[in-house]
């Protein structure tokens, strides 16, 4: 017998256990009370007396003529009333119902998947990034399963409409029973030591199967690779990445975000460009670049060529390298120095903060680290662009002392979403032409950090999503940033043999072509009269919405 039910036992013992007694006590003052009167009835009568007046049934075959007597019977009926009418029930309910309930539902908890399902993603935790992998998944219809080691976790997973199974992470046998040996994939996010497990086990039963993994700590990844691990993920590093990434410093003036092909996908800070004032359709006529939209407050747009840059804006280009270099040199702003010797200050020194100052460090741009934490700031040497500020990032002195009236950017690195929002809306006020980049932990918090005056939102959930959803190895989708994908999809037949400028993509999708593959080689940057070939390939991009605008319009 399990704890809960020995606990649940003995709370059922005790319910009736009290209404015993509570029967036996009034059966026994009935009789008292009757013989006060004058009246004798047997031991079975009295019985009978206090179980009709303690249900309310009543019949009125025996009753009490003095006040006293009918106290008693006020006593009686109103406690009847709540354990037999109130109590009795909810004990029904509580100990017999619902078990019963719980005990169907859990057996109808599957602990195997159909024989006949494949290339599908093994999940081992249900969490913010495994959220947010699946939407991908279910978007681009990948099957996947979540397998989690409680029943009941399984049972709310049903309920909430996402396949899951129920198995033992140190098990073999439960990943044979989700077919791993068919999967496309196994991402686990758990611990570091819970992942380690996870991959242990699985590569013993399946050597060929890609397992991927994020790792917290550095010394982690080591371990998981060991393991067996295909590729171990630190979501900090990345988070680092792409912070710094953002941020109005270093010498590039364009940031690769991502790859398909031959063609690159970059940002540039627009402001750092001779484009500013310009229009999008001027940009896309002088340029040998794809000027695919814009990032304006952390919204991607494909705008249209009556669209104006603006300075707060990040434009985002495709072409080869060739041509993104062409495009640094032509139109780069040489004297573009507004806080471009400020330092950019980094909010919080945990993992994701060390992280984003080690790629500002390798870029040779100014940092200062703001933490109140004694134990996270650095007592080794420093170079000579790096500093420390110990306090809290609340406090307007610790600002000013760390350069906020000369800095560039602020990076916020916090974990705790409310503490970020507070921080953008502060620095936003004190420096209201600041660029303020922060991340989220939580989808929900990504709106509001915009609205408080953050440039830059990087959801943790949609990059590491993001991150293994690339690992499918599709060689078709490319999901470059959060809303942003590369796709590769072959030439509808309505689109076959028209010109670009007549098949109207842009405008009817807000999708852009930024190449043709055709026997094997890639036309970047098409022309307007370029023709859209029969048994060709369109390299598109655009955010999900446009993507599915495509489909719809062209029945892909």
């Amino acid at each position: 017998m399990g704890p809960k039910l020995k606990a649940q036992m003995i709370a059922l013992s005790s319910f009736f256990a009290s209404l015993a007694v509570l029967v036996i006590l009034y059966s026994s003052l009935f009789h008292l009370l009757m013989g006060f009167e004058g009246r004798e009835y047997s031991l079975l009568t009295g019985l009978y007396w206090t179980l009709t007046t303690m249900s309310t049934l009543g019949f009125g075959d025996i009753v009490f003529e003095s006040d006293l007597g009918k106290a008693f019977s006020i006593v009686v009926l109103l406690s009847g009333i709540v354990f037999m009418l109130v109590l009795l029930p909810f004990v029904f309910i509580r100990f017999v119902y619902e078990p019963w309930v719980e005990a169907r539902r859990r057996g109808s908890v599957l602990y195997e998947l159909p024989g006949e399902i494949s290339d599908h993603v093994i999940l081992t935790f249900y969490g913010p990034i495994a959220r947010a992998l699946i939407d991908k998944l279910r978007q681009f219809d990948y099957p996947y399963v979540v397998l989690l080691p409680e029943p009941q976790d399984v049972l709310e997973l049903r309920d909430s409409g996402i396949r899951s199974i129920c198995g033992d992470l140190d098990d073999p046998e439960s990943y044979r029973k989700a077919r791993v040996e068919q999967a496309a994939m196994v991402a686990t996010t758990r611990s570091d030591i819970e992942n380690t497990t996870v991959v242990f086990t699985v590569r013993g039963i399946a050597e060929s199967v890609p397992v991927f993994a994020t790792a917290r700590e550095t010394e982690a990844i080591d371990v998981l690779n060991l393991a067996g691990c295909t590729r171990a993920l630190n979501l900090a590093e990345l988070m680092g990445n792409t912070l710094a990434r953002r941020t109005l410093s270093g010498r590039g003036l364009s940031q690769i975000i991502g790859r398909m092909d031959d063609i690159l996908i970059a940002e540039v800070d627009a402001a750092r460009t001779s484009l500013v004032d310009k229009t999008l359709g001027y940009a896309q006529e002088m340029t040998n670049v794809s000027v695919v939209g814009a990032w304006k407050r952390g919204q991607f747009f494909a705008g249209d060529e009556t669209t104006v840059v603006e300075p707060n804006m990040l434009l985002v280009l495709a072409g080869t390298p060739a041509q993104l270099r062409e495009f640094e040199t032509e139109y780069r702003v040489a004297n573009h120095v507004e806080h471009e010797t400020g330092a950019v200050i980094i909010v919080g020194g945990g993992r994701v903060g060390r992280a984003t100052a080690a790629v500002l460090k390798n870029r040779n741009v100014r940092y200062t680290i703001v933490e109140e934490l004694p134990e996270r700031i650095s007592t080794q040497p420093r170079a000579d662009q790096e500093a420390y500020v110990r306090g809290s990032a609340a406090d307007k002195k610790v600002l000013l002392e760390a350069g906020i009236e000369s800095a560039q950017s602020m990076v916020i690195t916090t974990r705790d979403d409310e503490l970020n929002v507070y921080l953008a809306i502060f620095a936003r006020l004190l420096r209201p032409d600041l660029q303020i980049i922060t991340r989220a932990s939580l989808e929900r918090s990504v709106s509001a950090l915009h609205r408080a005056g953050a440039d830059t939102v990087v959801s943790y959930a949609s990059m590491g999503a993001n991150s293994l959803f690339n690992l499918l190895k599709r060689s078709d989708l490319l999901m470059v940033a959060e809303g942003l994908d590369v796709l590769k999809v072959p030439v509808p037949a309505a689109l076959a043999g028209l010109k670009l400028q007549d098949a109207r993509i842009r405008e009817r999708t807000e999708c852009t072509v930024v190449g043709i593959d055709q026997g094997g080689e890639t036309l970047t940057d098409p022309s307007p009269e370029t023709v859209i070939p029969e048994g060709g390939e369109i390299i598109l991009i655009g955010g999900v919405e446009g993507e599915k605008r495509f489909f719809r319009e062209f029945h892909q």
